[in-house]
């Protein structure tokens, strides 16, 4: 893999609330070193809005490179553009259902299609509950073609005192899939002490 592969990353952000999971990832692959090619929903911008108090023009500034939903011929949309993969955060029972048939009437949708297609990884943080028979089969799908499932359970092990580090762990644990290290993950076992473990030589 070229390392302008592994350095470029594609996060979606459509309609479902949580849109602070996508904003906080197009934070971190910044502080990362990441190259972010970021397309946002029509419903996506007006829960970006209604949740974060975020513009447009401050959103997209937070990326490296924004494409509107409707450009269909953009890079993203192809798959000789190479990447590390996308993440959709958070995606919507919509967007989700797009991609599962293959039917996708975006730019988002589109892009995430190409990103199975390739074989690269797609991490979708599924914002809906709580969950039908219908959804449960499409995650299914999902999985199937190669996706990743990651709904945003809040890590209550890492003690957060926040919405804000609810939020980090859950994007820094997409961020993982895709081999990054982000600083805010708090890791059991690293950050955080295991229950029962023993340190010292100390014996029973």
């Amino acid at each position: 893999m070229g390392s302008e592969r592994q350095n470029r990353l594609v996060i979606g952000i459509s309609g479902a609330s949580g849109a602070v999971l996508g904003v906080r990832a197009l934070e971190a692959c910044r502080e990362l070193g990441m190259e972010t090619h970021l397309v946002v929903s029509r419903a996506g911008m007006l829960t970006v809005a209604q949740e974060t108090g975020l513009t447009a023009p401050a959103l997209f500034a937070k990326a490296d490179v924004h494409y509107p939903p409707s450009q269909v011929g953009a890079a993203i949309a192809s798959g000789s553009f190479r990447t590390a993969g996308m993440l959709v955060a958070p995606c919507s029972v919509r967007t989700m259902s797009e991609i599962a048939t293959g039917v996708t009437s975006s730019l988002l949708t589109r892009a995430a299609d190409v990103t199975l297609k390739e074989r690269r990884p797609l991490v979708l943080i599924v914002r809906e509950s709580p969950l039908h028979l219908g959804h449960l089969r499409t995650l299914v799908a999902l999985a199937e073609m190669g996706a990743t499932i990651l709904p945003p359970m809040p890590a209550f092990y890492a003690r957060p005192s926040s919405v804000a580090e609810l939020a980090d762990q859950i994007v820094g644990r997409a961020l993982d899939l895709f081999g990054l290290d982000w600083s805010a993950v708090r890791r059991w076992g690293e950050d955080l002490a295991t229950v029962g473990a023993v340190t010292g030589g100390e014996a029973e």
